[in-house]
């Protein structure tokens, strides 16, 4: 099982796409990268030498942001949106899209279960509604 940069990729899975368990390496990045290393994209991830892994982790190292890096500096950049106030800051503050979806009736992921307002249960109204009894 060969590991980059703290994954274990599998082993009967064509390097091409084993790659992609990369957070930050996507199936267009891959083209690049195995171009830039001299890998064939079919071979299995078992099948590598120690020679071929290793050119890959000097591309990945070389030319892209991958895990650790790139997780923060997402986190920065959504950090300063906050920071500065913009639209898309105050979006992620309040946990909503922040890319335009519609939230009307959709966004259930973002904005967590259904929270019923107005509503009360029937034996409430019921006592809410009857009289009470004269003395």
């Amino acid at each position: 099982m060969a590991r980059i940069a703290g994954i274990d990729l599998p082993n009967h899975k064509r390097i091409d796409i084993a790659l992609t368990y990369l957070y930050g390496i996507g199936r267009r990045n891959v083209v690049a990268l195995l171009s830039t290393a001299k890998v064939e994209a079919f071979k299995r991830v078992g099948k590598l030498s120690e020679e071929e892994v290793s050119r890959i982790m000097k591309v990945l190292d070389k030319d892209f942001k991958i895990e650790g890096d790139l997780k923060i500096e997402v986190a920065e950049n959504i950090k300063r949106l906050k920071e500065i106030g913009s639209y898309r800051g105050l979006r992620h503050t309040h946990n909503l899209p922040s890319r335009g979806q519609r939230t009307r009736v959709n966004a259930r992921t973002k904005r967590g279960r259904r929270q019923t307002v107005g509503a009360m249960r029937k034996d409430m109204r019921a006592k809410l509604t009857t009289p009470a009894p004269a003395k």
